[in-house]
């Protein structure tokens, strides 16, 4: 396809879109309901599909597939259906004495024409989330899934377009020229996933239409382990956390820091859960993944050099293997301590004091998540309240994400705005404030001339 024949395509989509959402169709929460369980249909549908897609582009291993995936959506679509009624209620608000008598309320108004541009490394999760969000919250969607993951790419695109009608919700396919196409276009609402580099350029281009934006980036999460846990149960459910996806994960810790006084026993039983997980030789188990791309594998594989490996470090180019490593840094100016890592590395840097566990963070600073391993409730208040971050967990890494309930998203480099449950409709929708007066009553003191209400307001206002 050519350049100019793909800009066409993309204009005479959003124009078709433009008129759906004029039409006032997906104002009915009756309408909505249906696409949200179109949606789930075909995802219920293509389940194994996804899961053979995913091993093709990942190697993922199938529970994680079934989980993180396909179950994953499905769940978010079931918290939709049920409590959209209630979401997209008018919310009554009080009044003011300065009003009255007038009834007050905000109305959910959706933002028209959204955008989600989705990322690889879950690549259906992270982009069909989103997309649950803009449906229930009545708007029309374009999507533009990773062209990194190419199998999962063209079965994204494929559910979408033979699920939805084409002016309403509709998938493109394509490299950076197309992403770059898309955000010279005018959306009303922007939802991306992916690097903070490239949130930067989606922010840029958002900014020249004021377009409302969500950012869901990434960062150097740490994972705090403090001296007074059980060595061994903490490092079940880091390593679990850690090498989920093979570390490809924007919540995976990046790096731990553990006390002076635990560090060997750490050591030790996350030596005893690697082989518990994935055994002597991880590269012949079902359940662990591969990089996504040969330019991921040699920017991980340049990390091992790094600091002391502790176990791992074998890979295998030809398969884009790397085995999940614990390395030990000494220097917190190497590059696997400057960059997000995103892969199955994981440095271990020990702490004397919370003080220092605070400068280090602070080299870094916002990241995505944070874990801290305590059972000193004293250590855990400090480091929530003063260590700035999007989400995280106590005594664990990221389960959390599965509580949609839960907010998610990011501050300054790591994002910005929330999703997941209710907070995906947020996302789409515009809360518009309206205020009712009444005609049976119009107090004269609020009215020119003020020179009688002055000395009255100064009193009830001033106070």
């Amino acid at each position: 396809m050519t350049e100019e024949k793909l800009l066409k395509d993309i204009d005479q989509l959003l124009l078709a879109h433009k008129k759906f959402f004029a039409s006032g169709a997906t104002m009915d929460m009756a309408f909505r309901v249906k696409a949200l369980k179109k949606l789930k249909r075909a995802v219920i549908d293509n389940a194994d599909r996804i899961a053979e897609v995913l091993s093709a582009d990942l190697q993922k291993p199938l529970f994680e597939s079934y989980t993180a995936e396909a179950g994953y959506i499905v769940k978010e679509i079931n918290f939709a259906i049920k409590n959209l009624p209630r979401w997209a209620k008018r919310k009554k608000t009080r009044s003011i004495l300065f009003t009255l008598p007038s009834r007050n309320y905000i109305v959910n108004e959706p933002y028209g024409l959204a955008l989600i541009i989705g990322p690889w490394n879950y690549p259906f999760q992270l982009t069909f989330a989103p997309l649950v969000g803009a449906i229930a919250a009545g708007n029309c969607c374009l999507v533009k899934p990773s062209e990194i993951a190419e199998q999962s790419s063209a079965l994204i695109a494929s559910i979408i377009n033979d699920t939805f009608e084409h002016d309403y919700i509709a998938a493109v396919e394509g490299d950076v020229k197309v992403a770059r196409a898309l955000l010279e276009r005018k959306f009303d609402k922007i939802f991306f996933t992916g690097s903070p580099a490239v949130g930067k350029i989606v922010m840029e281009k958002a900014a020249q239409n004021l377009t409302d934006i969500t950012l869901e980036l990434g960062g150097k999460n740490p994972c705090i382990v403090d001296s007074n846990v059980d060595p061994s149960l903490s490092a079940k459910r880091v390593i679990f956390g850690k090498f989920f996806n093979a570390g490809q994960t924007c919540i995976s810790p990046d790096y731990v820091l553990v006390h002076k006084a635990l560090k060997e026993k750490l050591y030790h039983e996350m030596q005893r859960w690697l082989g518990h997980f994935y055994g002597t030789d991880p590269k012949t188990s079902p359940d662990y993944s591969r990089i996504i791309s040969l330019k991921h594998f040699r920017r991980l594989e340049n990390y091992l050099a790094d600091g002391a490996i502790i176990a791992g470090g074998v890979y295998d180019e030809t398969e884009l293997y790397l085995a999940p490593t614990i390395l030990e840094v000494n220097d917190l100016g190497k590059p696997v301590m400057q960059e997000e890592i995103f892969g199955p590395i994981l440095p271990v840097i020990e702490y004397a004091s919370l003080d220092q566990v605070e400068e280090i963070v602070a080299q870094n600073p916002n990241p995505l998540a944070c874990y801290i391993f305590s059972n000193n409730r004293s250590n855990v208040e400090r480091l929530t309240t003063r260590i700035p971050f999007g989400s995280g967990c106590i005594n664990d890494t990221i389960i959390y994400k599965y509580n949609h309930h839960l907010p998610f998203g990011g501050r300054g480099g790591s994002g910005m705005g929330k999703y997941h449950g209710k907070y995906s409709f947020d996302a789409f929708s515009h809360q518009k404030a309206i205020m009712a007066r009444m005609f049976r009553l119009d107090p004269s003191i609020i009215y020119p001339p003020y020179k009688k209400a002055l000395q009255f307001f100064k009193k009830l206002l001033l106070r």
